[in-house]
């Protein structure tokens, strides 16, 4: 079963025994060099196999002087095989509609279409062969078993059904590991606290969705009286956004549900997604990089940087036949160390998951500045209200940083004095953590509306800005 071949075959029979660790035990643990050394060969598979399937790679690789046959290292691969990026694929798809040129299937073997929401541009779409949804339900199955989900389990999916995979894939992986299935979903007005109901009264094992709807999950049960440790789930894990590898994020959720909180999830191009997920021991995203190759490289250069060091993840589909991805640009940031993992995988590890975006970093005063930081900083300070809003421009010469803060309603209840004492704090731990002055705004309890997807907590507006200064002065 632990036979590894392009393209794949799954047995969707296949159970490893109920008390193993892992799925697949000789792949999750065997020796990384000798995991390096097989994964070569099935880039250079897929390499040929796109190379006689895909225009698309077959320009970029001429282009860069580079034929499958050459890749003989990772490091020839990392050194010579250009990146790809999201933008190339939106050209391709245009220029080859709907799918581009870099599908290696017939059009008939599509099986399921998803794609980007396309807001800003052109959205993407995501082909994905019948082969492929196979493949993608046994890599998720194989991820959750490692999380400690088992057959019969309930999965408690709270995340959007629409183009958005995180949902989806779950969904394939869970009735594939033999759960019971709860495809909830979320959007519409009064889902969440009908979600409170539902959670009370059918005490699902797992939850999945973003980490900022667990946290308005929570602020809705408490609401209407109930204690969300009632839900009595033991795994919640999570995709779609920074948090769940943030400490301030992470342990402020699994105090609130008492639950073992697991972060997932890497980019829909890739799919499987949870290709970057831990374990029930690990905490962290582990790199499986035997569905997955991944890089973390610097974001100028594209060359893989040591382990200890930061940079921008790059992925290399190795079972996907429909679209694969050749050394996919992911733009987010994420660190990664090479060492002893608690649950025994010989992965490499992201010890706090993926944490922001190239894009979505912000100078301040010559200092980086993360969001996920700024929200796990405040995710930490007993009477914080859950939701806030970063404001950043220029003042003059200089940077300036605003934060619209709401306190939680016990504090305001308290009245005027416990809500700037709260102030007060909350300036104090975000300057330490940031190293330079911030201005900090009280807002009233419930001035922001709250999400169920992903959360925008970011504003870079002048005009705005000098506003809400007039306003607070």
């Amino acid at each position: 079963m632990e036979e590894w071949k392009f393209p794949p075959h799954y047995d969707d029979d296949y159970f490893p025994e109920g008390d193993s660790r892992y799925w697949f035990p000789e792949r999750e643990t065997m020796d990384p060099a000798a995991r390096d050394a097989r994964i070569v060969e099935r880039i250079r598979e897929v390499m040929h196999y796109a190379w006689d399937n895909a225009p698309f790679y077959r320009r970029k690789w001429e282009d860069a002087g580079v034929h499958p046959d050459q890749i003989r290292s990772l490091e020839d691969f990392e050194e010579r095989v250009p990146v790809i990026t999201k933008q190339d694929l939106r050209d391709a798809q245009e220029a080859a509609p709907p799918f581009g040129d870099y599908l290696c299937v017939h059009d008939s073997e599509i099986h399921h279409i998803h794609g980007t929401s396309g807001t800003t541009g052109r959205p993407t779409a995501f082909g994905i062969g019948r082969r492929d949804w196979k493949t993608i339900a046994n890599n998720q199955a194989r991820v959750m078993w490692g999380m400690g989900l088992r057959p019969g389990d309930m999965v408690f999916i709270a995340s959007v059904f629409s183009l958005y995979m995180g949902s989806w894939g779950t969904l394939a992986g869970a009735e594939r590991l033999g759960c019971k299935c709860f495809p909830f979903g979320a959007g519409a007005p009064g889902m969440t606290r009908r979600a409170v109901t539902w959670l009370k009264m059918m005490q699902p094992a797992a939850f999945y969705a973003t980490p900022s709807y667990a946290l308005r999950l929570a602020e809705v049960a408490q609401e209407e009286g109930i204690d969300p440790r009632e839900f009595g789930l033991r795994i919640m894990f999570f995709s779609g956004e920074p948090g769940a590898s943030i400490p301030g994020i992470r342990d402020r959720i699994a105090d609130i549900f008492g639950a073992r909180v697991v972060d997932s999830g890497t980019m829909a191009e890739i799919t499987p997604w949870m290709n970057g997920a831990g374990s029930a021991e690990t905490d962290g995203m582990l790199l499986w990089q035997d569905m997955v190759y991944g890089e973390v490289c610097d974001p100028h250069t594209q060359r893989r940087v040591p382990y200890g060091q930061q940079g921008t993840p790059v992925y290399t589909n190795l079972e996907r036949t429909s679209q694969p991805m050749i050394r996919l640009l992911s733009g987010d940031l994420t660190h990664w160390v090479m060492e002893e993992n608690p649950c025994g995988r010989t992965y490499p590890r992201l010890p706090r998951g993926i944490y922001g975006r190239i894009d979505d970093m912000f100078q301040v005063r010559g200092e980086n500045v993360y969001p996920s930081e700024i929200h796990a900083t405040l995710n930490r300070m007993e009477g914080y209200g859950g939701e806030h809003r970063i404001v950043i421009t220029r003042e003059g010469s200089m940077d300036e940083l605003l934060i619209r803060l709401e306190p939680s309603k016990h504090v305001e209840a308290r009245g005027a004095d416990a809500v700037e004492e709260f102030r007060d704090r909350a300036k104090d731990d975000l300057e330490r953590m940031l190293g330079f002055r911030v201005g900090i705004e009280m807002v009233a309890s419930g001035t922001f509306p709250r999400t169920d997807f992903k959360a925008k907590r970011v504003i870079e507006d002048r005009d705005l800005y000098r506003s809400l200064r007039e306003e607070a002065s």
